[in-house]
């Protein structure tokens, strides 16, 4: 299951988009440092794809996909000196797979701070900077030593070489995410858990009266945010629609213009950042939804259901959904040859429906 860290000022909208995605749980009021311990939520992904699935094959059960999503407290500046309530809350989302950056642009005079996003883009960058300086500085001694001990060791010497080169960077102030650093140095920091050498999107919230421009509005910030996802939303509102039932939401989300909601666009943007694809499995006892990477193999694919299958792979039956879904069943697609017999090499695509044959 992937974790997304929310990451921002106080008052930037943070626990209200934990609440716009999770439906609700989080304490969203107008002052600093309302949330003192992290909210965790977890929520099924939505995918219409695994909905039909289950229709066509009168499944008992569906199994969704699922995404987590950790808030944290409102950093300030000087968050690193110990301003504000410090930057303690940064070890809730240590161990997340991605950051996102929580940025406001929307003004309300009952909502004290900056409206700034680019302020408060400098702000986090700072702060999460001189965390990540901390770490690399409180360890990189050992690992020399360590390394004067044992000079053979390649993964030492690969370690120590990466924590230079992210030493450096952070001395400058450069966030490892925006720095060029070769994918083995990022690979030899990630034990270290090092907030900026996560993958980054970035929300912008964005005000009711500002939905119109706020496509520009994103695009301005992108450009100070090179290379990284910017999703405008409207949080506030978005987190009013999670707590109405579906089919007052939908009704809401369509009048405001807001298409399908917050849940839906943030994921799919989420997993674009991550490399994340999803392949599909149906049949009568349920249908089911499982995440991969880019790139990966059948057999790579077929561990994610469990380590046997991987083991002892010896084919996968592969069809597209949309083709699955037009011809009625599994039983009609195998009848007009439409199902593929791929081997080892095959790999996977996103929204491929799959029975994978094996044995051990």
């Amino acid at each position: 299951m992937e974790r997304f860290g929310f990451v921002g000022l106080p008052n930037a909208g943070k626990s209200s988009l934990f609440n716009a995605l999770a439906g609700g749980g989080a304490l969203a009021a107008p002052y600093a440092f309302a949330t003192t311990d992290p909210n965790v939520g977890v929520v099924k992904v939505p995918d219409y794809r695994l909905e039909a699935l289950a229709e066509m094959s009168g499944s008992e059960k569906i199994v969704n996909s699922t995404t987590e999503f950790v808030d944290i407290g409102g950093l300030v500046e000087g968050a690193s000196q110990g301003e504000g309530l410090g930057n303690k809350f940064l070890a809730g989302i240590r161990e997340v797979d991605a950051l996102v950056l929580v940025l406001r642009t929307f003004s309300d005079a009952d909502v004290p701070g900056p409206t700034d996003p680019l302020e408060h883009l400098r702000v986090v960058e700072i702060e999460l900077t001189l965390a990540d300086l901390e770490s690399v500085e409180s360890r990189i001694d050992r690992r020399r030593k360590a390394l004067r001990s044992d000079p053979r060791d390649h993964g030492l010497v690969a370690e120590v070489d990466a924590l230079e080169s992210a030493l450096q960077l952070l001395s400058d102030g450069t966030p490892l995410y925006r720095a060029d650093l070769s994918q083995d140095r990022r690979a030899a920091l990630r034990e270290h858990f090092l907030l900026t050498n996560k993958p980054v999107m970035a929300v912008l919230n964005v005000g009711e009266d500002q939905l119109a421009g706020a496509s520009e509005l994103a695009s301005e910030l992108g450009a100070a945010l090179p290379g990284s996802e910017v999703l405008p939303l409207s949080v506030q509102l978005e987190a009013e629609a999670a707590m109405l039932p579906h089919d007052e939401r939908a009704e809401l989300l369509e009048g405001l213009g807001l298409g399908e909601g917050a849940l839906p666009v943030f994921v799919r943007a989420a997993h674009d950042l991550l490399g994340l694809r999803t392949f599909l499995t149906t049949g009568e006892k349920e249908s089911r939804a499982w995440t991969f990477k880019h790139g990966w193999k059948a057999p790579q694919c077929a561990g994610r259901i469990h380590t046997d299958f991987e083991r002892g792979f010896i084919r996968a039956e592969v069809i597209a959904h949309d083709d699955l879904l037009a011809l009625g069943s599994w039983v009609a697609a195998r009848e007009a040859g439409q199902l593929r017999l791929e081997g080892k090499d095959y790999e996977m695509r996103d929204g491929d429906v799959v029975e994978f044959r094996f044995n051990v």
